[in-house]
């Protein structure tokens, strides 16, 4: 225990004295949630990598290979990476040329007025909160595992931790901490991932000893199986706020692109790693063990402290850096979206940045009720995702190709995709969940946008070719 306390204590006091620096480095709205659109390339890279192994990596993947074997990598795993990949090859440079800060600040500047609500709202609340609550779900294991703590103390803890964090330091102190993480994060996972295989007797034993079922591609269901459930997910991480703001805050179109691309490179070779531990887990762990605890006991058992407590640093700096993430993610959408853009479009930066670090605080405390009735990691991170994709990812596609698109088209495709997906499970139809989302957003979003005309507030623009005003700006009013 002594090893575990010892580096979790040094680990969270650079944390915070990076956020005591930050906090009075940071003198403006800007810098707070996006760095001024200024990140350099490493620090977009470990960012990148860091929040991409959040909780979903270190416990719902390691739980995940676990019960299903290697096809969870094909599932969620590489959709994921290659759908990230598609958004930042595609879609970073003309994204970075707008100079936004959120996803529903796209749709605030293309269409206008209130268009921003329904995204902002679906980003903060439907998505951040539940996944920040997974975090701190994540953490609360490590404290219980390693200092013996109940687990509705280790959520409180992990809530006090990381609000103080982000409400000091904001998207700069998240970002520069992130790249030093990912660092940590790779070698923890790398040496959990080499003890695994030395501890189960080596490759030879492994396969001898695992049913083929968990070491194929297609597991037990098959190809259907597999591309459904990667259909689920895998749109999502094109509109995964998260890369978008890593995009924003690049100093300039290269190095969003360069830096993405190679942030996710990575991270796709590391994800492999979490289903592969937790299928050779299955020739020591016990079987009926709960999967969002093994990647704790496989840390604690297998290794020596001095070890291991780097492997759980590995896991608890994920944990940290996909909070403050999640949690900037929340606050931006309120801040910029529903604060400056509806009530109070006149705002001065300090109320501004006062609103930001109050968002953060009420996007916490939302979360921090969420991680006490969570029970499924990998359930509750599937649902979000599939929610956001069937809402946003064709409204995104439309407004990047399609001027015709009207402020009513896309404002109705979201409202009926979202009702579509939330009620599908009592409809008793036979099309996948998924698809059924999608397939109302496409056919609304269509119809109703070539029977509508455009709106007065609208930017009749297709983004991808056209820059809207924001990338332009003449105003000074955050200054």
């Amino acid at each position: 225990m002594a090893w575990y306390l010892t580096y979790i204590l040094l680990y969270f006091i650079i944390m915070f004295v990076m956020g005591f620096y930050y906090f009075f480095r940071i003198k403006t709205y800007d810098e707070y949630l996006i760095g001024s659109w200024n990140t350099g390339f490493w620090p977009i890279v470990g960012t990148i990598i860091s929040t991409w192994c959040g909780a979903a990596v270190f416990i719902g993947w390691v739980g995940m290979g676990f019960t299903v074997g290697l096809s969870g990598f094909f599932k969620f795993a590489l959709p994921g990476v290659l759908f990230s990949l598609l958004l930042i090859i595609a879609f970073a440079g003309p994204l970075r040329r707008q100079r936004l800060y959120t996803i529903a600040d796209l749709f605030g500047e293309r269409f206008g007025g209130r268009a921003g609500i329904v995204p902002s709202v679906l980003s903060a609340f439907i998505y951040s909160v539940p996944t920040l609550a997974l975090q701190m779900v994540g953490m609360s294991t490590i404290f219980n595992v390693t200092l013996g703590l109940e687990i509705n103390t280790g959520i409180t803890l992990a809530f006090v931790v990381i609000v103080v964090f982000t409400i000091l330091g904001g998207l700069p102190a998240t970002i520069i901490t992130d790249a030093f993480q990912s660092i940590v994060v790779v070698i923890g996972i790398i040496v959990l991932a080499i003890a695994s295989i030395v501890y189960a007797g080596g490759f030879e034993d492994i396969f001898a000893n695992t049913s083929i079922e968990y070491l194929s591609p297609l597991g037990p269901d098959g190809l259907g199986e597999v591309l459904l459930y990667a259909l689920s997910v895998g749109p999502f991480y094109m509109i995964w706020q998260s890369t978008w703001q890593r995009i924003f805050a690049s100093k300039d179109e290269r190095v969003a692109k360069r830096a993405g691309i190679t942030g996710f490179l990575i991270g796709g070779a590391i994800s492999i790693l979490p289903f592969t531990i937790g299928v050779i887990a299955r020739q020591y762990a016990p079987l009926d063990m709960d999967p969002d605890l093994l990647f704790s006991y496989v840390a604690t058992e297998l290794l020596h402290p001095a070890i291991g407590g780097i492997v759980v640093l590995g896991l608890l700096a994920a944990l940290m850096t996909g909070a403050t993430s999640f949690i900037l993610q929340g606050s931006s959408n309120l801040t910029r979206d529903l604060y400056q853009r509806l009530l109070k479009p006149d705002a001065r930066n300090k109320q501004l940045m006062f609103t930001a670090r109050l968002s953060v605080v009420i996007i916490s405390v939302l979360g921090l009720f969420v991680s006490y009735f969570l029970t499924d990691i990998e359930s509750a991170y599937q649902w979000a995702l599939r929610l956001s994709a069937t809402v946003l990812v064709f409204p995104f596609l439309a407004v990047m190709f399609w001027k015709r698109a009207t402020k009513a088209g896309m404002l109705w495709s979201m409202i009926l995709a979202l009702m579509a997906t939330i009620s599908w499970p009592f409809l008793g139809i036979a099309i996948d969940h998924t698809i059924f989302g999608f397939s109302v957003s496409l056919i609304t979003l269509i119809g109703i946008s070539l029977i509508t005309k455009h709106d007065d507030t609208e930017q009749v623009r297709a983004v991808y070719w056209n820059d809207l005003n924001s990338a332009n700006p003449t105003d000074e009013t955050n200054k």
